[in-house]
């Protein structure tokens, strides 16, 4: 893959051999994202996990203290007075049944994150098919199936994230913008943490963190001493 000189310029910086103290890490990152735009700094987190054993799956969400840096467009699932509850709560889009054939046939998707009351379930399902691939399907353990549709929707705008497993048992997940102080960086990425460690599946044997990299959306990675963050 071709590099262009700006993520050239920035990787002199690095040395890809050197696991980073968090707070290096982060620094470096920061002025790994030279891109004309607010790069997002992301922390890619490879697991020992075996995805394929249900036991050893992750799957959760956490409140990050300084949000993401980005507006989350909230869609709420939701019946009788439960869509005045998520309208007062800044929903971006709230609906039942009639969303159905808009999302499935029209393709609509203006939204980043789905919420649903548990009684709407049943009509959810049904775009089981185009919510499930793009990881906007409501779930229990990320807390966006609930009665309480006022505290998710208050949550995800406050900077609420999901972080699971993908097929690579890697976590991906935005700890927030370059343009955020290494401070609320370092706070943001420490809660993240805290949670994935408290969320190690008892199954997993040997090593639960294999390895931690930060990288800005145009950059080069940074690795993360993973010893002194168990």
């Amino acid at each position: 893959m071709k590099r262009g000189k700006k993520y050239l310029e920035a990787a002199k910086a690095i040395d890809r051999a050197v696991q980073y103290d968090t707070e290096e890490a982060i620094s470096l990152v920061k002025k790994a994202a030279v891109a004309k735009f607010d790069e997002t700094i992301e922390a890619h987190i490879r697991t020992g996990c075996d995805g394929r054993h249900a036991e050893q799956q992750i799957r959760g969400a956490v409140v990050l203290p300084h949000g993401t840096g980005r507006s989350v467009r909230v869609l709420v699932f939701a019946k009788g007075e439960k869509v005045d509850e998520a309208m007062a709560a800044g929903a971006d889009h709230v609906g039942g049944e009639e969303l159905i054939p808009k999302i499935q046939n029209d393709g609509w998707l203006d939204f980043d994150v789905v919420v649903a009351t548990p009684d709407m379930m049943g009509v959810v399902g049904r775009l089981g098919r185009v919510l499930g691939p793009k990881g906007l399907m409501p779930n229990p353990k990320a807390g966006t199936v609930t009665m309480d549709v006022t505290k998710a929707v208050n949550d995800i705008k406050a900077g609420k994230i999901e972080y699971r497993l993908d097929k690579t048992n890697i976590i991906h997940v935005p700890i927030g913008k370059a343009s955020f102080t290494e401070e609320q960086l370092a706070d943001n990425f420490q809660t993240l943490m805290d949670a994935i460690i408290k969320a190690r599946p008892s199954a997993v044997k040997g090593q639960y963190l294999r390895s931690v990299t930060l990288t800005p959306t145009m950059g080069p990675g940074v690795k993360i001493n993973t010893a002194k963050l168990v």
